[in-house]
């Protein structure tokens, strides 16, 4: 693409972004789109062939940015809950500024069925990148996983994430403090019901968790 056509793009997707803050999601069309931005509709279509390839392109980015940094911020570190902590700590750092927007998304990103979820078939290959992340995190720690949980940890931790993340979009609190709160609390947990998991005292209640998580996943939606 031509250094004029990346300029194009990307006064498409920072008015794009502006938008959907300002009217949601569902408000914003691509004529509003490519009005704001100073292009034919038909332009904007050619760089986005729709809203939510817009909002696929914002998710890919940050992504990548998550990736840049990963190794960098878990290096040095190998005690589990710190390198938990630093992982969440980058990804809301990274997040922060695009607060509003993905805050404009939460009715889109709650249905699966919804291109922009990152629950949905669309988002897959970036949710199974982000999942990534926590598998590395588990594979440098200073914790021995045991092999049925740690098929489905990376998994569960994104989960939790993901309602971290919910809870921060309806967080009023100053800079989001009851979240920060929140996410050291419930590490605390976590990590310590993480080392139990390896005891045999231990074994009978991860085997029926793991049981009902099956079943879950097995389930169709």
């Amino acid at each position: 693409m031509s250094g004029k056509g990346e300029e194009t793009r990307e006064k498409i997707r920072s008015v794009a972004l502006a938008l959907f803050q300002e009217k949601g999601f569902d408000g914003a069309t691509m004529r509003d789109i490519a009005a704001q931005a100073g292009v034919a509709t038909g332009a904007a279509y050619y760089y986005f062939p729709s809203k939510e390839a817009l909002v696929l392109e914002f998710y890919a980015r940050l992504q990548d940015e998550l990736d840049e940094r990963l190794a960098a911020t878990l290096e040095g570190r190998e005690e589990l809950g710190e390198r938990l902590k630093a992982v969440l700590d980058l990804k809301f750092r990274l997040l922060k500024p695009n607060r509003r927007f993905l805050g404009a998304l939460v009715r889109a990103g709650l249905d699966p069925e919804n291109p922009v979820s990152p629950f949905s078939a669309d988002t897959a290959p970036l949710r199974e990148r982000s999942i990534a992340i926590f598998r590395r995190v588990l594979e440098g720690a200073d914790v021995k996983v045991p092999p049925d949980l740690a098929r489905h940890l990376p998994r569960l931790l994104w989960i939790y994430y993901m309602g971290l993340v919910l809870f921060w979009l309806f967080d009023r609190s100053e800079g989001q403090a009851r979240t920060e709160r929140l996410v050291s609390r419930s590490l605390e947990t976590i990590v310590t019901a993480i080392r139990l998991a390896r005891f045999r005292v231990t074994a009978p209640l991860r085997k029926a968790a793991l049981r009902l998580l099956a079943e879950f996943e097995e389930t169709p939606a």
